[in-house]
């Protein structure tokens, strides 16, 4: 999409909107870290459990039986040897931790040796002039398959793009920042974030149906179709609303003028063509071993039965081909740049990845003690019962009920930043309350993904907020908090309002949300 010339008006007043974030961020600070909330809420459901042990709720299976469930106390004697027997199987088993080192193994190789920063380099330096919003925007939401990467090297590539064409520079920054973080549910490839998501709703899935399977492609095709919208949008923010808004870049303000992006070599260029070469022949591998009736990752199915549950196999072992998909390409190029010389860099990389995902294997623990003390009480089922009962009883059904959850989902992204932490805890209580108003987990998780992504470009909560206000500092030393949420309100507003019309649509006309993931629940 074509940039259309920025024209100049005065910048917004935004005293009153500073104050405003200024106070939500006081706020935000005062909330527990992720870890500790998790322990709140293990000890709430402890107490809850107690209180209404007993209680006793009829719950309509898919089947068509009813099954009754009654609230276990976990203060009871056969509550807390439990508890003490089963706090290391609640963590190994926590479905998305496996999942989600798989991936990163892979993922983290394809980043170490260099490779997925040379491929947004590549992806942004290699379009003409008038398509590099759209581009920057496109970039930043395919790095989240790395999300590191996205943040530390595109937002600052953007604005020395943008500042080598004579533009502001810190529209620049919006603008892959607007893509990295605002359009970090959507991508074209199977992220880490799908298997960790997915992990939680089946999790959640199964207080309701015990068989029910939610894979990691589960939002597929609705984020094939983000990526486009979120592209399209973001660049028409950028040209007419923040250019605008920011108007004339003065030199004078920052500590340095940027020079020109630093050229791709022809070393990185032949490492980058035998890396995608790499990735192709895996590629075929993979569509060899699943595309034949008779193929390893197929299995036999009953007639009447869904062509796509024969890609069960493939669905189940769809981490470990992402993490290959990555890992294979990745250690080409190392090896072409240098970078890898031998099979101890690789291990090196691995374990260097693993040992910065020692916050999230804390976390997956905590969480996962939540999620097995809310499903082992049978709280959840109750809870989702109940509040099916009273959405209900005030007339809340439809895509309307979806839309108040992005909502929810949305404000809460204000006040607690980790997207797997707020689904950890809102995926157990929402997704059988929604299941049991006839919408599949899939879409609850895809509404979900939607109200979190569209806040995490204003929340003063954000990890990585800090060093992109470093970077913006780079070229305006004035710039602050203010200065960067008041330019990213207009992409949260934008995305906001065009992602939760195309949701409505999706679900409205029932269409599928990816491979073998309806958007209804067949209610009992």
């Amino acid at each position: 999409m074509a940039d259309a010339a920025p024209t100049e008006t005065p910048p917004a007043e935004r005293g009153r909107l500073i104050r405003a974030l200024d106070r939500f961020a006081e706020i935000g600070n005062k909330l527990p870290d992720p870890v500790t909330l998790f322990f709140i809420l293990c000890a709430i459901v402890i107490v809850a459990s107690a209180i209404f042990t007993g209680v006793t709720e009829q719950i309509a299976q898919r089947d068509g039986t009813v099954r009754d469930m009654t609230v276990q106390s976990l203060l009871s004697a056969t509550g807390i040897r439990w508890m003490f027997e089963n706090a290391v199987g609640n963590f190994t088993g926590f479905a998305p931790l496996g999942k989600v080192l798989v991936v990163m193994l892979g993922i983290g190789v394809a980043e170490r040796s260099g490779l997925v920063a040379l491929g947004l380099r590549a992806l942004v330096q290699g379009v003409p002039k008038q398509l590099i919003t759209a581009a920057l925007v496109f970039a930043g939401v395919m790095s989240s398959m790395a999300a590191d990467a996205g943040y530390v090297v595109l937002t600052p590539l953007g604005a020395v793009l943008f500042a080598g064409l004579g533009r502001h520079p810190l529209a620049g920054l919006a603008a892959a920042f607007a893509g990295v973080s605002g359009g970090f549910s959507a991508n074209l490839l199977i992220t880490g974030l799908d298997p960790l998501l997915a992990g939680l709703s089946q999790e959640a899935a199964r207080t309701i149906d015990p068989t029910y399977e939610v894979n990691a492609a589960a939002n597929y095709y609705f984020m094939l179709a983000s990526t486009a919208l979120i592209t399209v949008v973001g660049t028409l923010v950028t040209s007419k609303i923040v250019e605008p808004m920011l108007g004339e870049w003065d030199p004078s303000k920052a500590e340095e003028v940027p020079g020109a992006p630093e050229a791709i070599g022809d070393t990185e260029k032949r490492a980058f063509r035998a890396a995608m070469a790499a990735g192709a022949v895996v590629i075929a591998g993979i569509v060899f071993l699943a595309v034949y009736p008779d193929s390893p990752l197929r299995k036999e199915i009953a007639d009447g039965s869904p062509a796509v549950d024969a890609l069960g196999p493939f669905f189940h072992s769809i981490e470990v081909m992402i993490a290959i998909l990555f890992l294979v390409p990745g250690v080409v190029y190392g090896v072409k740049v240098g970078a890898v010389k031998s099979d101890k860099d690789v291990a090196k990389m691995t374990s260097d990845t693993m040992a910065t995902m020692g916050a999230y294997i804390v976390l997956a623990f905590a969480a996962a003690q939540f999620v097995a003390f809310f499903n082992w009480t049978n709280l959840g089922a109750i809870t989702a019962v109940k509040g099916a009962g009273v959405l209900e009883a005030i007339g809340l059904t439809g895509v309307p009920l979806l839309l108040a959850f992005l909502v929810v989902s949305a404000t809460m992204n204000l006040f607690v930043g980790s997207a797997s932490a707020k689904w950890a805890f809102m995926a157990p209580i929402f997704i059988p309350m929604l299941m049991q108003m006839g919408y599949s987990p899939e879409a609850v998780q895809a509404t979900y993904r939607v109200g979190d992504s569209i806040t995490n470009i204003i929340t003063p909560l954000l990890p990585y907020l800090p060093i992109i206000i470093i970077f913006a500092k780079r070229y305006d030393r004035e710039a602050g908090l203010g200065t960067l949420i008041a330019a990213m309100l207009p992409y949260s507003v934008a995305f906001g309002i065009v992602w939760t019309i195309m949701l409505s649509l999706w679900i409205g006309f029932d269409v599928p949300l990816g491979p073998g993931a309806p958007t209804l629940y067949p209610s009992p």
